[in-house]
């Protein structure tokens, strides 16, 4: 080696001010920060679509530096059944069979809003029975308390607490034999119709609804045994996927999502419809803006719903469950008897035997509809998951121009990347199970 060289060299051994320099004179700690030792490791991971802490159909493409995620993409499409564009294929009635199917979790909801937007274009609102909008809250609240007892059992499996799915399968299941007592089915009902009901609530589905209002205040008790109190439900939720007002209001988020950020609004208050504005109950909110506040505003959503229900059952007095105008009405007369729903045999008798017009009435009615005057409507209410709206709009025919929703799992799920990035790939899925998605309304 020439003494030239080893000068050189010498030179960039120097370490005298605690440096190390290249043969060239540069730096070498700036040229290693420049540098980024994990960005030849970035991986690309598909969550989904078949992934069961994705519900299912729900594809999150996440881009991951060790365990953090750097970006995250939501896909959604995979469960699409085209129900908003087969509605304009049948009657006004038959369209609450298809709306019932879209948030699968809370078919009354579905019905409900629908329904309200088929009554505003017809203009009967003041119409409705006071015994139809009692059954209809009430019917609203029980759904509403299944469908957050389905998000605390998904919820609670997915972050290792595997008993919840079983404690809250258990209270859902009760719930769904009082649907089964009240309209013959214990999902997708159809049993919200324009103008009314599809039939009466009968007496020994108002025992079990009161035996459920006793049952149901101990069993939160154990819920809150189970999570509340556990230091590893604490850990995963307490400050994982935050997003504040702000966040919620500029991504269109509503909904328990919402209001854990402080923000009460709930459409039961703000724009109450159904007669909300005459019960006494309270907005449930929380300040934590992360998993732990979603939780505790269901938890605190289910109570409010049991107040709800009991004050519903304390004005169940005897009435009619469907608008008086025969136009209207749907025809028929159904009733739960030994082999399920379906018309009175009284009534069968009136219309096969008795009455040439009612028969022609029913038949008429039955295939081809009431006719709806022209125009457009836009109803929302307060579903579990947050503000679900319908925008129908009526050419002055028997059947849907054209019904779209605003369907709050589609909405809410924007807020993925937002509450994902920069976080633990583990907290992705404590984050999106926090929004409650249903793929059935997002992909409606």
């Amino acid at each position: 080696m020439s003494t030239e060289t080893n000068e050189t060299y010498a030179e960039s051994r120097d370490t005298t001010e605690g440096r190390v320099f290249t043969v060239t004179g540069g730096d070498w700690e700036s040229v290693t920060k420049a540098i980024d030792p994990l960005s030849q490791e970035r991986l690309v991971v598909n969550m989904g679509p078949q992934h069961p802490s994705t519900h299912g159909v729900l594809r999150l493409v996440l881009e991951l530096e060790g365990e953090t995620v750097t970006e995250a993409r939501v896909v959604v499409g995979y469960l699409h059944t085209g129900i908003e564009k087969n509605i304009e294929y049948r009657t006004w009635t038959q369209g609450t069979t298809f709306v019932t199917r879209c948030d699968y979790l809370s078919p009354i909801h579905n019905e409900l809003g629908f329904c309200l937007a088929v009554e505003k274009l017809l203009g009967i609102e003041d119409q409705i029975t006071d015994r139809t909008n009692v059954i209809r809250v009430m019917m609203s609240e029980l759904n509403r308390i299944s469908s957050h007892l389905i998000w605390l059992a998904t919820t609670g499996m997915e972050l290792g607490a595997l008993t919840m799915m079983i404690f809250g399968f258990r209270e859902r299941e009760k719930i769904l034999d009082i649907f089964e007592a009240v309209s013959g089915l214990r999902m997708n009902m159809a049993y919200i119709r324009p103008g009314g009901l599809s039939n009466d609530v009968p007496d020994h589905a108002v025992a079990l609804i009161e035996q459920f209002l006793k049952d149901m205040p101990g069993h939160l008790r154990e819920y809150e045994d189970l999570l509340g109190n556990s230091a590893i439900w604490q850990e995963r939720t307490q400050g994982v996927a935050y997003l504040d007002v702000s966040g919620c209001l500029a991504l269109g988020v509503t909904g328990p999502v919402l209001r854990s950020a402080g923000l009460p609004w709930d459409l039961r208050k703000t724009m109450p419809y159904c007669g909300y504005e005459t019960y006494d109950f309270d907005v449930a909110t929380h300040n934590g803006a992360d998993v732990w506040g979603r939780y505790m505003v269901r938890m605190e959503e289910i109570r409010q719903s049991l107040r709800i229900v009991r004050q519903c059952l304390d004005r169940l007095e005897p009435g009619p469950i469907m608008v008086a105008d025969k136009k209207i009405a749907w025809p028929a007369q159904l009733a739960l008897g030994t082999d399920g729903l379906g018309n009175s045999l009284n009534h069968v008798k009136h219309i096969m035997g008795q009455s040439m017009e009612s028969l022609i009435h029913h038949f008429k009615l039955v295939t081809e509809g009431f006719r709806v005057p022209a125009g457009q409507a836009y109803v929302a209410i307060e579903a579990p998951r947050g503000e679900f709206g319908v925008h129908a709009v009526s050419e002055g025919g028997t059947r849907p121009h054209r019904i779209h929703m605003r369907e709050p799992s589609f909405i809410n799920l924007q807020a993925i990347p937002a509450m994902a990035e920069g976080a633990l790939i583990a907290d992705v899925i404590a984050g999106g199970a926090s929004l409650d998605p249903v793929m059935g309304g997002c992909d409606r």
